[in-house]
Formats: structure tokens, sequence, C-alpha cells
């Protein structure tokens, strides 16, 4: 056990020095009074991120300064401050690789990730790139002309960035992706966030070589930057490796690439950020960062040996990424960069409702579960969503439970339908399966004709009816649907609501994308340094290594 030096707390300010800290042979020299030795003052020191911090001792008394210099020890002179421990000044801009502020633009390693169907808006967008801060639309479930018009949107807002869009796998809906991929290429979207991807489609393959070329000095460029999320190894290795061959070869069969593109193509990896997502809202394997980061850098350190790409892929994390002590965390175990999900939902840009907003605002980390996925609902696929203030993910828990035990809807008791039209569609099933005709007659025709002759996929059809509109109705704020509302939402919801709670950001009327960003920034920042005088052998009370919002407008 380390013992402690005691006497030095006679000031009153309770900071304590180890008595295995190392002696410097320095001095400080400077005004006395630019030292604080009472616990406001040296909190204040402590926060001043911009300048160095020294904990100096004088007259045995400990305290804190931003201000003065280091010098060699002169045993000929009294009277001289003792330095403890010097730290140097550390900004936001240190954390994580550099290398990602660079190619991607942006001021510090953060971005937001794409929520789908617009709840990640263009106005959360606009917000955070007007700060040089990366966030991805999220265009997922949208049509190609409300995607189109975001584009349209958010380039006119951004014309320098930086902005993302999300490029959402659509596996049974190919020519939906393949839809999205040209108006990004058509508008020259230039970073896209490629999410849900379980294989690599020709689609982004497209758009990936669509934008290689040679500089003026025969480099490889690339226009068309890549930010995969992924939750598996197997996933990230195809991102991690050179475009697959066979499919560089259909796209120049096809006219769509060249050959020197599909050459280049095969010397650079698919992706050059690999978004590492652990336990997160919406779809989720509920991995946890501290086992899934470490090892998909290790892919990546092994990938990269193997290649040798010029550039080596950065790896981030997202998932859990709700406070400054998570960020810091990300950041110490070697994340290039980190994103935020489920806490951005609750912001005031965010493309949710205001009911919604409130139910995020209240949630705690216990309050979500998973439920099953409209998308894949079929395959028993399940998503993370909230269940505080809504009934919306034991009722689908009940529509799968139907689905797995008849294979049809005329073969569920006459009682349990009576019940799905009365609590759940709060419609008959026959004007349930009319607006489902409607949709796919115009959106996916041939999955209607299968399911005329299949009734267990119409069945399915139907239960997704409910799946789909219910988390339009949370966006939209539909009145009378409130307990049916589906709110993707992982634990960190309930992480970031305990770290703000009694701030002005406890309340989701004062949420602002920008602000969260520089909160947890500047705290993960701010949490480095008091880590680093911990370490050097500064014992300090809890709250001396707190970081609370503060609204400074």
């Amino acid at each position: 056990m380390i013992s402690t030096n005691n006497t030095l707390n006679k000031n009153g300010n309770y900071l304590k020095i180890s008595e295995s800290t190392h002696a410097h042979n320095q001095i400080w020299q400077g005004i006395l009074d630019s030292a604080s030795f009472h616990e406001t003052g040296i909190k204040s020191k402590l926060l001043n991120l911009d300048k160095p911090c020294y904990i100096i001792r004088v007259e045995g008394k400990i305290g804190v300064t931003n201000e003065g210099r280091l010098y060699p020890y002169n045993q000929e002179k009294t009277e001289q401050a003792e330095i403890i421990i010097a730290v140097p000044p550390i900004s936001t801009q240190q954390l994580g690789d550099s290398n990602f502020l660079n190619f991607h633009g942006v001021k510090y390693a953060y971005a937001t990730g794409a929520m789908a169907q617009g709840i990640a808006s263009e106005e959360l967008v606009i917000a955070l790139g007007k700060e040089r801060i990366l966030s991805s639309f999220g265009s997922g479930g949208l049509s190609l002309g409300r995607v189109e018009a975001a584009i349209n949107r958010i380039q006119q807002a951004l014309p320098q960035g930086p902005y993302a869009f999300n490029l959402l796998h659509s596996p049974s809906e190919p020519a939906i992706e393949r839809g999205v991929v040209d108006l990004y290429l058509k508008y020259q979207v230039r970073t896209i966030e490629a999410s849900a991807f379980l294989d690599l489609s020709d689609n982004i393959i497209y758009y990936r070589a669509a934008g290689l070329g040679l500089n003026a000095a025969n480099q490889i460029e690339i226009k068309n930057k890549i930010i995969a999320k992924v939750s598996r190894r197997e996933v990230a290795t195809k991102f991690l490796q050179p475009a697959p061959t066979k499919i560089l070869k259909q796209l120049v069969e096809q006219g769509l690439i060249t050959e020197l593109q599909a050459t280049l193509a095969q010397k650079i990896p698919v992706a050059d950020d690999i978004t590492v997502e652990a336990d997160s809202g919406g779809h989720t394997d509920n991995r946890p960062l501290v086992c899934l980061l470490p090892s998909i850098l290790e892919l990546r350190d092994e990938i990269q040996n193997k290649y040798c790409y010029e550039k080596p892929v950065r790896v981030g994390v997202a998932g859990g990424i709700a406070t400054p002590k998570s960020a810091l965390a990300a950041f110490m175990m070697g994340a290039a960069y980190v994103v935020t999900g489920s806490i951005n939902q609750s912001c005031i840009e965010a493309g949710t409702s205001e009911h919604t907003k409130h139910l995020l605002a209240q949630a705690e980390m216990a309050d979500v579960m998973m439920a099953p996925a409209a998308d894949m609902f079929e395959m028993g696929v399940k998503l993370q969503v909230l269940k505080r203030g809504t009934l919306f993910p034991l009722r689908a828990q009940k529509l799968f439970e139907l689905y797995k035990n008849y294979d049809s809807i005329e073969d569920i008791p006459l009682a349990e339908r009576d019940k799905l039209e009365k609590q759940v569609l709060r419609k008959s099933l026959e004007a349930v399966w009319e607006e489902t005709v409607t949709y796919l007659s115009q959106r996916n025709p041939d999955k209607l004709t299968k399911a005329v002759n299949n009734p267990k996929l119409k069945m399915a059809l139907i239960f997704r009816w409910y799946l789909g509109l219910s988390s339009r109705w949370s966006n939209f704020g539909e009145k009378g649907r409130e307990m049916d509302y589906q709110i993707w939402c992982g634990p960190a919801m309930g992480s970031f609501n305990d770290w703000v709670r009694d701030s002005y950001l406890s309340d989701s009327k004062n949420r602002h994308v920008v602000d969260v960003a520089n909160h947890i920034m500047t705290g993960a920042a701010f949490l480095y340094r008091i880590q680093s005088l911990k370490i050097q052998g500064l014992q300090m009370p809890a709250s001396y290594s707190e970081y609370r919002p503060v609204n400074f407008q």
C-alpha cells in the first residue's frame, strides 16, 4: 500500500501526493498569485486545457497554476516553489487519430452515426457540419426522392462539407440500394457510411471504384470515401481487403467503371474507416466494446501487414459512446474516432417527435430491450428499442410468436385475431392487407406476387405493416399511437441521462447536437488531464475529476 504525505492537506483542498512520486530536479518560477490553493480555483485551473498545468508545493501547501515556467533546481536559492507534477496543454484535436481529421476535414475525431428514416436529419447534419463535425444523414428506409431532396439541401448548406450519407445494405431490394448509389454518384456525395452489410454488394464496390483515379504525382486519388460500420470480424475482413476481382470484372464489363479504376481498386481497401459497433440502438449484436475493439484492431494490423497499404485503415467505435468517460475509454483503447448515435436522437435537430424526445430524455440504462425487426422479421432478427413509455416491443414480440406458431392468418384462433385487430393493428386484417398490397405494388411487386400464393408470407407482410409504421409514428408524432412508438435506442441513452442529470441538458428542449459533441470531447480531454495527474501521483477527491455540462451561452 502506498502511503501519502498528509501534512500537505493543511490548506483544506484535500490534494495529496503519493510518496512514490519521483522528485523533479526543477522548480516552478512565476507569480504566486496565479496559483490556486482552494477547491474552486483548483478546478478552474484544471479545466484550463489550453495552458499547461503545474502542481506546485509552497511552504507545505499544494496548489495548481497554469502560469510560470520550469527552471533547474538551485540549492543556493531559498523560497523556491517546488514543482511536483507538470502536464502540457491538451486539446480535443489531440484525441484519436489526426489522420481522421485531415482526411475528412473535421476539427476532431468525433462523428454522429446515421439513424434511419431521417432521424439523423438534414438539420442535424448541417448544424454539426457548420462546426466542422462529421455527421451522416439517415437515408435508410427513405424514398429516392426524399434522399435526393436531402442531398440538395445539405450540399447547399455545406458546399465544402463535411457531411456523409448512409448506404443501408438492402439484400432483398438491390434495386433500391443501386438507386441510392446512383444518386450519390450523380450528386458527387463523397463520403458514405455503409451499414448492415453482411457481404459486399456490387453497388458499394461500384461507388468505391467509380471515384478512383491518379493525381498529377501518379498516386491513387480516392474521391469516394467509405466508413463501414461493422460488429463482426468476418464482415470487417471484407472491408479491410481490396475489392473482389469478380465484382470489379463485372462492373468493367457493364461499362460502369474503367479498367484503370478496377486495377486501382485492387490496391486499396474497400473502406477508409471501420466503425466498430458495440451494444447500440437498432440493429446490434450486443457486443461489449472492450472485447470487440481490440479484436478488430488486431485484425486490421494483420491485413495491413499483408497488403502494406500506403494509408492504413482507421478503426473507430460506436455503441455506448455517451459521456466523456466512455469517449476517453475508447480513445485509450486505440480508437481513431468515436461515433455517437442514440443520444443524438433526443436532441432538437433530430427527426423525431417531441414525445419521443421526452421519453428518451427520461430513459435509464435498463429501459431498453430487443424486439423483432421489420426488415428481417421472418428471419427472427431483432433490434434494440426503448421499452419505457411504449408497448411496441411486447406487441412486436407477440406478432413474431403468432408468425412462428401458425402457417396463415386464418389458422390464428378467432379470439387472438380479434385481440390483434382491436389492440395492436387497430384495423381489420383485411384493411391492413389492402394497404400492404398498395404499398408493395409500387415498391416490390415481385414480393406481392409471391405472397398471393404463400399464406405464411402474407401473414408476415401484414405483421410487417405494423412494425414498419411504428417507427414512422414515433418520428412524426402520430397522435393516439404513442403506445406503439418504435424507438431505436441503446443503453447509452441512460448513461447520457445520468451524466447530464441536474444540468441544463437534462431537458430535451435544451439539447443541441453541437453542444453534446463539444461537451463530450472537452470532457474527454479534461479527464485525460486528470488521469495524467493521477498516474504521476496526485490524489484528489472525486469532485475535482468530475466534468458536468455547463451552458456557456
